[in-house]
C-alpha cells in the first residue's frame, strides 16, 4: 500500500514537471497569473495586485510583494488612523475644527480652497480626503496623527512592517523605481484595508464611517469599479500621478448582498506613461481577480 502511494505521488510530480495537469486547487491562481502576465505585457508596465475574499479566505497575488508608491491611497489609511485616535486617545477629535491658510493650499483641493476662512472639522476633512482626494485636506488630517511618521507608526500597529509615509502632499508623489519612501506593497495595502474596513482595527461605528466615505468616493469610477458588476457595492481610494504613469486603486467590495467583502489592492506603473491606459488595466485586473476568486 505504502509503495503504491509513493509511486502515485512520484507519478504526479513527474507529470507536473513534464507540463501535466495542475492540481485543481492551484488552477485559479495559475490562470490568474497567466492572464495578468498577458495584461501586463500589453500594458507595457508593471501591475501589482492582491485580493482577499474575506468570506472564503481565498487570496490571489501578482507581484504582491513588490514596492509601489502609495500616492493618494494613503488617504484611506490616514483617515483610519484619525478614527482610531479619536476612539482611543483623543475623544472629540473628529469634531475638532481645523483651519489653514492660503499658503497651505495644494493643487487639487476642491473642498478646502473654499473654506480657508472658516475651516472644517476633522470628519469633514476626512470626507474630502477620501471622496474627492482633496490634497490639502489630506495634509490637515495627516497633521492630526503625527504627520508621515505618525502614519508609518500606525501601519506598524496594523502589523504591517513594510508600508511607510515619509513626505506630505504633494511631494510624496515624486517616485523613481528605486524609491522606498512613501511606498507599500499590494499585499500589505490589502491587509491593512481589510483590517480597517472589515476587521477589528476600528470599532464598528468608525468602520462604518470609513466605509461610507470609501463608497462615496468619486475618483475611481474607471478603475476597480469599472471591472465589476454594477450591482456590487464598491468603496475605493485611488492614487494617481499621470505624468509618471502611476495609477493605483484599493477597494472593499460587497458582491451582490454578500456580508463578507472582497478586498483588492491594485498598483501600477507604466514605462510609457498613459493614465487612461492605467485605468483600463486596473479595471481588467479587477475582473481577472474576481473571476479567479470564483465570484464572476
Amino acid at each position: 500500500m505504502r509503495h503504491s502511494r509513493l509511486a502515485a505521488a512520484a507519478a504526479l510530480v513527474l507529470s507536473l514537471l513534464a507540463g501535466g495537469a495542475t492540481p485543481a486547487s492551484a488552477e485559479p491562481k495559475v490562470q490568474v497569473t497567466k492572464e495578468l502576465r498577458a495584461l501586463e505585457s500589453s500594458f507595457k508596465g508593471r501591475i501589482g495586485a492582491y485580493a482577499i475574499d474575506t468570506g472564503t479566505g481565498k487570496t490571489l497575488a501578482y507581484r504582491a510583494g513588490e514596492r509601489f508608491p502609495l500616492l493618494s491611497t494613503f488617504k484611506a489609511f490616514v483617515c483610519g488612523a484619525a478614527l482610531h485616535k479619536a476612539r482611543t486617545s483623543a475623544p472629540g477629535l473628529m469634531d475638532k475644527v481645523v483651519k489653514w491658510t492660503t499658503d497651505d493650499l495644494k493643487p487639487h483641493s476642491p473642498v478646502t480652497e473654499k473654506h480657508v476662512a472658516d475651516g472644517l472639522t476633522v470628519a469633514q476633512l476626512c470626507e474630502a480626503t477620501v471622496t474627492v482626494s482633496d490634497n490639502t485636506a489630506g495634509n490637515m488630517v495627516l497633521k492630526q496623527v503625527g504627520g508621515p511618521a505618525g502614519l508609518t507608526g500606525y501601519f506598524r500597529t496594523l502589523k504591517d512592517p513594510l508600508s511607510r509615509l515619509d513626505r506630505w502632499e504633494t511631494e510624496l508623489n515624486d517616485w523613481t523605481p528605486k524609491e522606498k519612501r512613501d511606498t507599500t506593497t499590494p499585499a500589505a495595502a490589502a491587509r491593512d484595508l481589510r483590517a480597517l474596513s472589515a476587521g477589528k482595527a476600528l470599532d464598528a461605528k468608525s468602520r462604518e464611517r470609513l466605509n461610507g466615505w470609501l463608497i462615496a468616493a468619486t475618483t475611481g469610477d474607471n478603475r476597480i469599479r469599472a471591472g465589476l458588476p454594477k450591482t456590487w457595492t464598491v468603496g475605493d481610494k485611488t492614487g494617481t500621478n499621470a505624468t509618471a504613469g502611476l495609477a493605483n486603486d484599493i477597494a472593499v467590495i460587497w458582491p451582490k448582498k454578500s456580508a463578507a467583502p472582497i478586498i483588492m489592492a491594485i498598483y501600477t506603473n507604466r514605462t510609457a506613461p498613459d493614465a487612461t491606459a492605467g485605468d483600463k488595466a486596473i479595471a481588467d485586473t479587477a475582473t481577472i481577480l474576481a473571476r479567479g476568486l470564483g465570484r464572476l
